[in-house]
C-alpha cells in the first residue's frame, strides 16, 4: 500500500537527519570562516561555500540568536502536523508545541509539547511529563530533525564533511553543478550521501538527493525539492516536497509529502530557561 510506504518514509527521514547530527549539540556557536580564511578542499567545497553566501552562513544564522515559526507537515492522505517551533542557535536548543499531530504521536489527544534544553529531551501532555520510551524516541527524532532541516545548508560547512564535484547537469532547461557531500566515518562504516543540485545562475540548491544507509536506501535515494523566501536578509527554503527517486532525479509515481515553514521571526529574545521542564 502506498501509505504504508509513506509511513516508513517518514520514519526514515527522521532517522537520517538525527544520525547525521551530533548526539549532543555543542553549547557554543560553530564559527565559520570567511573565504579569505578558507582553504577549499576542492571545487565542490567552494560551491557549497558560495551557496551559503547566498542563503546566509551559520555565523549569519547564529547572529540572529533564535527563531520562532510555524511548521506544517502534510502527507497525501491529508493528515497533518502543525507545530510552533522555537530554537536557540547557540547549543541547538529546540522546542515544539503541536496544536495538530496526526502524524506525530496521534494517540495523545490535545496539544503536546516537546523540548530539548541542550542536555535533556522532554515531552509534556495535559500538564504532565511522559517518560514512555517509544514516545521519547519520537521526541528525540523530532527535535533533532526539525532543527537540522532548518539549519541544514548552514551546517553543510561543519567539520567532518567531505565534498566531491561530480559534473554539470540540465534539469528543465536549468544548468546545475552536482556536488556530492558525505559524512566522516570514525569506524569506516558507510555514511549517508547528499547530492546537491546547485543552480549555476542563482547559486542555490534547488533540489537534492539523499540516501539512508541504515535502511539500505542507496540504489534508490530520496529527492527533496525546495522553494525559497527572503526573510531578514536570509534565503530560507520555506517550502519543501519530497519522495522516492533515482540517482538521475527521476521521481516515482508516489505522491509528494509537503512541508511548509511560515510566520518566521528571528531574534525573539528567547531564553534557555524556556526550553527546560516547567
Amino acid at each position: 500500500m502506498k501509505y504504508d510506504f509513506l509511513i516508513v518514509l517518514v520514519i526514515i527521514l527522521s532517522i537520517v537527519s538525527c544520525k547525521n547530527t551530533p548526539e549532543k549539540a555543542s553549547n557554543s556557536e560553530p564559527l565559520q570562516t570567511t573565504a579569505s580564511e578558507i582553504v577549499f578542499k576542492n571545487k565542490g567545497h567552494e560551491l557549497v561555500y558560495e551557496m551559503t553566501q547566498k542563503t546566509g552562513d551559520y555565523n549569519t544564522l547564529a547572529a540572529k540568536k533564535d527563531v520562532v515559526y510555524t511548521y506544517t507537515y502534510e502527507t497525501p492522505d491529508g493528515k497533518k502536523d502543525v507545530s510552533t517551533e522555537k530554537y536557540i542557535f547557540n547549543g541547538e536548543l529546540s522546542y515544539g508545541q503541536y496544536q495538530q499531530h496526526e502524524r506525530t504521536l496521534p494517540q495523545l489527544e490535545g496539544t503536546i509539547e516537546q523540548g530539548y534544553n541542550g542536555t535533556e529531551f522532554w515531552l509534556k501532555h495535559q500538564g504532565g511529563y511522559l517518560e514512555d520510551e517509544a514516545f521519547m524516541k519520537r521526541v528525540v527524532f523530532n527535535r533533532k530533525t526539525n532543527f537540522y532541516w532548518f539549519a541544514m545548508f548552514q551546517k553543510l560547512l561543519d567539520p567532518g564533511l567531505h565534498y566531491e564535484y561530480l559534473n554539470e547537469a540540465v534539469v528543465n532547461t536549468k544548468k546545475y553543478d552536482l556536488v556530492k557531500v558525505t559524512f566522516e566515518s570514525e569506524d569506516d562504516s558507510p555514511k549517508d550521501i547528499y547530492l546537491l543540485y546547485i543552480n549555476q545562475n542563482t547559486k542555490l540548491v534547488d533540489q537534492f538527493l539523499f540516501t539512508v544507509v541504515d535502511f539500505n536506501v542507496v540504489e534508490n535515494p530520496m529527492l527533496m525539492q525546495l522553494e525559497y523566501e527572503e526573510i531578514d536578509g536570509m534565503l530560507i527554503p520555506t517550502k519543501r516536497q519530497y519522495k522516492k527517486s533515482t540517482w538521475d532525479a527521476q521521481v516515482t509515481e508516489e505522491p509528494w509529502i509537503n512541508v511548509t515553514w511560515s510566520n518566521i521571526t528571528f531574534n525573539n529574545h528567547l531564553t534557555a530557561e524556556e526550553f527546560n521542564k516547567k
